[in-house]
């Protein structure tokens, strides 16, 4: 679909096939895999953990819930 919709630049030319990628995935303490983000901070930092791809960490959603648990636990107003 790429090539096709890019017949412009040539990319058939530069797309080369490649592995399958790798991510790592969080885990419950019983083993069990963690299908959505995790949210929680200590002290100063706030962490959002087992993001699956970069779509999703831009997503307005997730965005507002990483606000919201910022403004709980930085007294944020």
């Amino acid at each position: 679909m790429v090539c096709h919709m890019l017949q412009q630049l040539h990319v058939q030319r530069r797309l080369l096939p490649g592995p399958s990628g790798v991510r790592e995935q969080a885990l419950a303490p019983d083993g069990t895999l963690l299908d959505d983000f995790i949210v929680d901070g200590q002290g100063g930092v706030l962490h959002a953990r087992n993001a699956p791809s970069p779509v999703a960490t831009s997503s307005l959603a997730i965005a507002d819930m990483i606000a919201s648990t910022a403004e709980k636990q930085f007294g944020i107003a």
